[in-house]
């Protein structure tokens, strides 16, 4: 015991039912503790017994080893947790030997395992009954957090992060049982910012009349983008990629240009987005803002384009489609006239799996349709093309592929808090329908009630959360007709919806001017949100006629996924999506794609194919991609073959093409067939 006295650097003693626990500590480790009972004397309380633990036993030792450790240690810690009386009877007994002590205040349950672990008000952990050290607190939160299933590390990490910031163990805990803190949920905060561009007055535009009169009479000056928009080019017919944060005024730079260069005889405008519901909203708020300059139509199939019973008017001056209704036209021959501005809304599609190369496809065709055009009229250089996006992780690569100026933009208009809380799936609803009414029930400076877009991964969910908020909600997804839609836009925007519930597909733009964001889901159907589809999704709330700032809300579902398939976990893909940089916008081309494009490519092109191949920002195999259409009897020479033509016009896939042959070959019933189809998609 000599030798343990020689090391000691700081004697501890804690009350216990028994005496006194007294531990020995050096550099942070302990080094031994013991039970020490004090006796009564004439001398006052000295020790009487001193009883060395060694795992669950309990070894005795003279009293006299106490007064030799005290007497070497550098310094004596009484718990503050200890009595008073109990305090005076050490203090009085100490000072018998002539030895100080202070009175620190400890952790309970450090002081309960014989260590000596001092609190103060930078490292004390409440945990509502007491306080406690950091590590201490950091064991019964993973102790919580077991019972509540398996968080991945990342979330883990950020718990404990809080946990040490807030200091209150309580509020932390209360986080994983739905309640809303803001100072705790609040991962972080984007700022508003405000570039320093000069402002491009609209009546030195020198529009034509028709459009500038009408900007005139809307506002003085233009936005930043736009007015960065001009000085690039835009009015000089030089081809644009945009790429700004939602509410920017982005969608103006598209249409300024094209209104002007058809008003002015330089052919009319196509306007080009990934969405039906996206393409009627457009289409009417054409109508409503330019139907006394243009003649707006649209068209976003093969043939009926809207409930109403309209039909597409080629000869219209204004052109509102999807991208998949302007490539049928092309893959089928109609004329689309003579086209003086196109304008690709959302151009980030391009990255997608399924969608992205024939949104390449398109754009190289409609460019080759544009300029056959305009050699018939004995003009050169076709159209004017403006690109937008609000999410693109490479944009000055992406402009040099589509040989387009470069306008990027990095002000958001107001600010966004982002939020992270935990939830189980079906407790979900219970915190959506709080953080709903916390937000309707405020008003901004502007004078508009908070109302809030929540998206989730399926249409049974969007209407199973509709029916569980207590304030007026609709759901709204692809499957509802259009006048429904309708309804539910326009009760929006009249602020006689809290909120809409809406499928993660539908996160591309259609305006809700929302000042809440809610994440029901992390994914789009049976797949995890990208990093770019989630900024899509969340640069929707806030906008700056409207709010004040901008607020979206994560609900993560602690190890929760939504198909076996799914290798990550909820919590796990909310932190990558938080912390993840943008994506790059790229073009990747399978076999299938390359020959699905290639044969759009023959269809519009003929032997202009591979120069349309060449063109496009994928990198299309042309030579294997030619060899596979001759093989499947697609096209003889340079031109699609009767199957050709239908399999092209009807956006078909090899493999579903042959699928539809060999039902159509053994006779079974074209439902059938349709249902081979779906199944076939299903197992891929």
């Amino acid at each position: 015991m000599s030798k343990q006295a020689q090391q000691v650097e700081t004697l501890f003693c804690h009350e216990t039912d028994r005496g006194y626990q007294v531990a020995a500590q050096r550099g942070g480790e302990r080094q031994f503790r013991a039970i020490l009972e004090l006796k009564e004397t004439d001398a006052g309380p000295r020790p009487g017994r001193f009883l060395l633990k060694d795992g669950s036993s309990e070894k005795p030792r003279s009293p006299d080893e106490f007064v030799e450790l005290a007497r070497n240690a550098k310094r004596i810690r009484i718990s503050q947790q200890t009595s008073p009386e109990a305090r005076e009877e050490l203090k009085e007994m100490l000072d018998g030997y002539q030895l100080d002590a202070k009175t620190v205040r400890t952790c309970r349950l450090c002081a309960n395992k014989g260590r000596y672990s001092p609190i103060n008000g930078d490292t004390a952990i409440d945990t509502g009954d007491e306080y406690i050290c950091p590590d201490c607190a950091t064991r019964e939160l993973e102790r919580e957090l077991s019972f509540r299933g398996n968080l991945t590390s990342a979330a883990q990490d950020r718990l404990e992060d809080l946990l040490l910031e807030v200091q209150d163990l309580k509020r932390i805990t209360n986080l994983l049982k739905g309640r809303l803190d803001p100072d705790l949920t609040k991962f972080d905060e984007i700022s508003a910012n405000v570039e320093d561009i000069e402002m491009e007055r609209v009546d030195s535009l020198n529009l034509h009349p028709g459009i500038q009169n009408l900007l005139e009479s809307r506002f003085d000056t233009l936005l930043p983008v736009q007015s960065l928009a001009v000085q690039n080019g835009l009015l000089d017919g030089d081809d644009q990629l945009v790429v700004s944060a939602t509410a920017t005024g982005k969608t103006l730079v598209g249409e300024m240009t094209g209104l002007d260069r058809m008003l002015n005889g330089k052919g009319k405008m196509l306007f080009l987005v990934p969405l039906v519901a996206l393409a009627n909203q457009k289409h009417e708020d054409f109508e409503e803002e330019y139907g006394d300059l243009a003649n707006v139509t649209i068209r976003v199939g093969a043939s009926r384009v809207r409930d109403d019973g309209n039909h597409f008017d080629p000869n219209a001056d204004i052109i509102v489609g999807t991208y998949e209704g302007i490539d049928h036209a092309l893959r089928t021959g109609r004329d689309l006239g003579d086209i003086g501005t196109v304008v690709i809304d959302e151009v980030h599609t391009l990255q997608e799996q399924e969608r992205g190369h024939r949104l390449d496809g398109l754009i190289s065709r409609l460019k080759y349709y544009c300029e056959e055009r305009a050699k018939e009229r004995n003009e050169y250089g076709g159209a004017q093309w403006v690109y937008l996006s609000a999410t693109v992780g490479n944009p000055k690569d992406l402009a040099q592929s589509l040989e387009a100026n470069l306008v990027e933009f990095e002000e958001r208009p107001v600010a966004l808090e982002r939020h992270v809380t935990f939830a189980e799936g079906h407790e979900k609803p219970v915190t959506e329908n709080k953080l709903v009414k916390r937000e309707f029930d405020r008003e901004s400076s502007k004078g508009y009630r908070g109302q809030t877009i929540i998206f989730t991964n399926s249409r049974r969910r969007c209407h199973e959360i509709s029916r569980k908020l207590e304030y007026n909600s609709a759901p709204y997804h692809a499957g509802l007709d259009y006048g429904r839609r309708k309804k539910v836009e326009r009760m929006f925007a009249e602020q006689d919806l809290a909120a809409v519930v809406t499928t993660a597909a539908l996160a591309a733009g259609v305006d809700f001017p929302a000042s809440q964001v809610i994440f029901d889901s992390l994914a789009m159907g049976i797949e995890w949100l990208t990093v770019q589809e989630f900024h899509q999704m969340l640069g929707r709330a806030g906008r700056p006629d409207y709010h004040d700032r901008g607020k979206v809300y994560v609900l993560v579902e602690p190890d929760g996924s939504y198909h076996n398939s799914m290798e990550m976990s909820e919590d796990e893909v909310a932190f990558k999506l938080l912390k993840g940089e943008m994506e790059d916008v790229r073009t990747l081309y399978d076999e299938s794609a390359a020959i699905e494009e290639t044969l759009a490519n023959i269809t519009v092109g003929g032997k202009a194919a591979k120069r349309l191949n060449d063109r496009m920002i994928g990198d299309v195999p042309t030579k294997h991609a030619l060899g596979k259409l001759l093989e499947y009897e697609f096209i003889h020479g340079f031109s699609p073959t009767h199957l050709g033509r239908v399999v092209t016009s009807h956006f078909l896939a090899p493999d579903e093409a042959f699928r539809i042959l060999d039902g159509i070959r053994k006779d079974k019933d074209p439902f059938e067939i349709v249902a081979d189809l779906e199944l076939f998609g299903e197992d891929e």
